[in-house]
Parts: structure tokens; C-alpha cells; sequence
């Protein structure tokens, strides 16, 4: 019987200067810390953060408390974040969640 992989696929890697992130398909409690780290080494340069969410099919609570978070700290820090290409299920859980002004995500753009 061959063995399977399930562990969670990494979330990329931030490029050289650039505070870009791309949120994995499934955002759960145990891809959270992958991000957290992946968030914090992308603070590290100056400019907007932008995460993309387009690949997003599933996010749980502990990736919406990080981008929370994220998105207050950066505002604090004078810093833009910025949540790019959000996928329908995306939108739809930090709706359903009633997090769309936490993490910056547009009614108008995004109306329920």
C-alpha cells in the first residue's frame, strides 16, 4: 500500500523585497504558523503587504485572527496590506464571519 502525503503544501516563499504572500488552498490551525513565520520575515521589508487569497477554498479561524492581526499591526506600523484576487469562498467566509473591515476587504467591492 503506498503512503500518502498529507501533509500541508507549503505556502510560498516571500521573494527578495517583496512582502508578497499567497495564502495556501486550505487555511487551517496547522498551516497558521507556517503563515505567521512567512508574515513575519515579510514584514521585514518596507512597502505595502499584499496577500493573495485566489486559491483559497477553505480558511479557518486561526489564519483569519493572523490576517486580523496582520492588518492592525501594519496600519500601526504606517504600512498598506492589502488582500489581492480574494477567491468567492474566500470573501464569503470573512463575510460570513462579519471580518470584512478587520481585514480590509471592500463591501462595496465585495457586497454580501
Amino acid at each position: 500500500m503506498a503512503n500518502l502525503d498529507l501533509s500541508p503544501s507549503p505556502i510560498s516563499e516571500p521573494e527578495v523585497e517583496d512582502r508578497s504572500l499567497q495564502l495556501p488552498v486550505h487555511g487551517s490551525t496547522v498551516t497558521a504558523e507556517d503563515l505567521r513565520v512567512r508574515m513575519v520575515l515579510a514584514c521585514d521589508f518596507d512597502g505595502a503587504l499584499h496577500i493573495d487569497a485566489s486559491r483559497v477554498e477553505t480558511v479557518g479561524q486561526a489564519v483569519l485572527q493572523l490576517l486580523v492581526a496582520a492588518r492592525a499591526e501594519a496600519r500601526e506600523a504606517g504600512h498598506d496590506f492589502e488582500i489581492v484576487n480574494p477567491s468567492a469562498a474566500f470573501v464569503e467566509r470573512v463575510q460570513a464571519c462579519g471580518l470584512a473591515e478587520a481585514v480590509g476587504l471592500s463591501e462595496e467591492e465585495f457586497p454580501s
